[in-house]
């Protein structure tokens, strides 16, 4: 297998959309947008994607008296259309409930349109949508004051987020849904069984039994044994997984029964797929066959068609029985009835290779796992696109909120400088009263300037806390998120600082490591998985990479066999390295060229110099990147000089204190190489950590009223200079 980093050449596509991915989760965070139910955005939501029918056209047609009476039948049979599959049709009934409804109709009416709405997009799959229009619902109910139906709407939500990978965004909107039923004593099972969903995704499974159980109690307390039935059945995969495959059968022996006895055939082909599989990893191949025979009959007997899941088992049960060439066709007639964006067609096209190349066809075996894997990508890559929607409707409803802020902020500095106005008013005709009194006026006119000065003062200081703090729960909310995004990886993703400390690794990148535990990673020093004997080479790779593009590494794990790796910059600048393992051709090739590759060497090769030195050819990004790196040295003497004129103190002091530069000893004397580096142009690193420059001049900033007015103004405009050039794709 091979292991890629993020920030891989190849696949340059779908490493831009990870890039669009992460741009707009920093510009949320950034925004302080909240996953939580209670910021929708609005109701725009609510309005049809097309024209709306003429009212009495469409009800002439559906055959349904006009009336008061006419929307919810129109609701009524929306809802027997969407349960048929026939979603067109669904749309089309809504579609004429809307037009009925008007738009200054009921308002209960026009909520419940909203959340039928949500529903039909949510079956479409469109869930950015239909998220928008539960929040919205969940918006209408409050005000309607309907709580059970805020519950809801509630737990729709979580669905919606659920299936947007925001698996603790889905638990706060159930929980909360859970809450409102529990204060009204009306429990719903459906919530407890979403809860335990989304716990099960989270692998917390001792957590996700609890609510199953939970939810089975209910409806078996309400006399619901489908419902429970349907719970019996997740609960069997869940024991199917952790290795129960005994309680797993018995679950699904006690669903199969409810089944039966209430003759849903449908839900009894979906039990016997189950219990195939419970037969298959018991090792039970007789036992599997009478399951698959027991529901052909059954499919044979009601004219059912075969649910796709059910005809794998059926072919597996063929192709462990040695009846390879049956389980080949029962496979491509699945693969014929089901839709190409079925999830499914993936696992029937590796069963179908694994078929193939049991009966000795490689080359069809081979086409075949090429064409699963293809499908398996376009899966991942909607998947990646429903989110992309998701986070960019959120980003827009981020900056409606930040404009109307501004909006706010602006309003009540205007009403501040009309108070200050009044007041000046009323001093100049005391002034012409009396010249005495007009001196006292004068003070108090001074001092009512300066009480509103640190008045806006501090309550511009109050707004930047308040956004600040919501930040950063913003961005600890999203980093669990992420984290579970770069999971999902096969590639090898590994970031580090110019240190060597770890900003990023995935679970792919820890095997590498060769770390195997559960506990993060990110803080600790790469020198942590590396021998003794290659802590210096490493530390001084790693220096060296300031100044050159990248670099390939061979050096002694501290177990099992050498890490071959390669370090380059990464693209983003601000001198962070990604580390990556190397490709099978360059593994074959030496480490230094004509030399033998010993442990803990390393090689100044650029890995990527057509791809770094792109933008080199270009006069006018050549001498914006030279404007920027002057100004980058600019700015780092002006912090250094204020910070020696405010403390006293000299350049090693700054170092010390910042914890932003590392402090060495050279020839038994302290230094601050790093940061004297950036005091000159010419030793200006060529991958200039710009970053920690601003963190510097912020730093010096920091230190409050002893920075006189001119030195602090002074050294905000070079800020300003450098955010200036960042802000430019060339340099970002």
């Amino acid at each position: 297998m091979r292991w890629f980093c993020f920030a891989s050449p190849l696949r340059r596509d779908a490493a831009r959309r990870r890039h669009a991915v992460w741009a707009l989760w920093v510009a949320l965070a950034a925004g302080g947008l909240s996953s939580a139910h209670g910021e929708t955005g609005g109701c725009a939501a609510s309005l049809p994607a097309r024209g709306l029918p003429q009212a009495a056209l469409c009800l002439q047609r559906a055959k349904i008296a006009a009336g008061i009476d006419a929307p919810n039948e129109l609701f009524a049979r929306a809802k027997a259309q969407l349960d048929a599959g026939h979603l067109e049709e669904a749309e089309r009934s809504l579609d004429c409930a809307d037009a009925v409804i008007g738009g200054d109709g009921d308002a209960q009416l026009r909520y419940e349109l909203v959340r039928r709405r949500g529903i039909l997009d949510f079956r479409r799959e469109w869930i950015p949508q239909a998220l928008s229009r539960f929040e919205c619902a969940v918006t209408l109910s409050t005000a309607l004051g309907d709580r059970a139906a805020t519950a809801r709407d509630l737990s729709n939500v979580g669905a919606a987020l659920r299936r947007l990978g925001d698996f603790r965004g889905a638990l706060r909107s159930l929980t909360a849904s859970l809450d409102i039923q529990r204060g009204a004593g009306q429990v719903s099972g459906a919530v407890l069984n979403n809860i335990a969903d989304v716990y099960r995704e989270l692998r917390e499974t001792d957590t996700a039994m609890r609510y199953y159980h939970d939810a089975l109690a209910f409806y078996r307390g309400k006399g619901e044994p489908i419902e429970a039935a349907h719970v019996l059945e997740t609960m069997a995969e869940v024991a199917l997984d952790t290795g129960d495959a005994r309680q797993a059968s018995a679950w699904l022996q006690e669903a199969l029964a409810a089944y039966r006895s209430g003759g849903n055939r449908v839900y009894e082909l979906r039990v016997h797929d189950g219990l195939t599989r419970v037969a298959l990893a018991q090792g039970d191949i007789a036992q599997a066959q009478r399951w698959t025979a027991g529901a052909l009959a059954l499919a044979d007997t009601w004219k059912l068609p075969l649910p796709p899941a059910l005809q794998l088992q059926i072919a597996r049960t063929a192709q462990l029985s040695g009846r390879t060439a049956a389980a080949a066709t029962r496979l491509r007639e699945a693969l014929a009835s089901v839709p190409e964006g079925d999830p499914m067609r993936v696992s029937l096209l590796e069963q179908l290779a694994t078929a193939q190349e049991r009966a000795g066809d490689a080359v069809a075996a081979n086409a075949t796992l090429r064409d699963g894997h293809a499908k398996a990508i376009a899966l991942a890559d909607a998947q990646h696109d429903r989110q992309l929607d998701w986070l960019r409707v959120r980003f827009e409803s981020a900056e409606q909120q930040r404009t109307i802020a501004a909006l706010e902020s602006e309003n009540r500095l205007r009403r501040a400088q009309f108070r200050q106005r009044t007041l000046l008013l009323w001093f100049a005709i005391a002034v012409a009263v009396a010249a005495m009194l007009g001196f006292w006026l004068l003070q108090q006119r001074r001092r009512q300037r300066e009480r509103l000065r640190e008045q806006a003062r501090r309550v511009r200081h109050e707004e930047e806390l308040a956004r600040y703090r919501r930040e950063a729960d913003a961005l600890a909310e999203d980093r669990s998120l992420l984290q579970a995004l770069l999971d999902s990886r096969d590639d090898a993703l590994c970031l580090l600082d110019a240190d060597g400390q770890l900003l990023a690794v995935n679970r792919a990148g820890r095997l590498w490591l060769g770390y195997s535990g559960n506990e993060a990673l990110v803080g600790q020093p790469l020198s942590a998985f590396v021998g003794e004997a290659g802590h210096a080479a490493l530390s001084s790779a790693l220096e060296r990479m300031e100044d050159s593009a990248a670099q390939r590494l061979e050096i002694a794990a501290r177990a099992g066999a050498p890490l071959l790796a390669k370090l380059e910059s990464w693209s983003g600048g601000d001198g962070l390295v990604l580390l990556a393992p190397l490709d099978r051709e360059d593994v074959a090739a030496p480490v230094i060229a004509g030399v033998d590759a010993p442990v803990n060497t390393f090689a100044d090769t650029d890995l990527t110099a057509d791809h770094v030195h792109e933008a080199d050819d270009d006069g006018g990004e050549s001498s914006m990147r030279d404007a920027f790196r002057r100004t980058l040295v600019e700015l780092m003497l002006a912090s250094v000089d204020a910070w020696e004129r405010a403390t006293g103190t000299g350049r090693l002091e700054f170092a010390e204190k910042s914890r932003i530069w590392r402090v060495n000893i050279d020839d038994g004397r302290l230094r601050a190489r790093a940061l004297e580096r950036y005091l000159s142009l010419s030793k200006l690193p060529r991958n200039p950590r710009w970053r920690d420059v601003l963190r510097s001049a912020y730093f010096v900033l920091g230190r409050g009223e002893e920075l006189p007015a001119q030195t602090r103004a002074a050294l905000q405009s070079r800020v300003d200079a450098v955010l200036a050039y960042t802000r430019r794709d060339a340099l970002v």
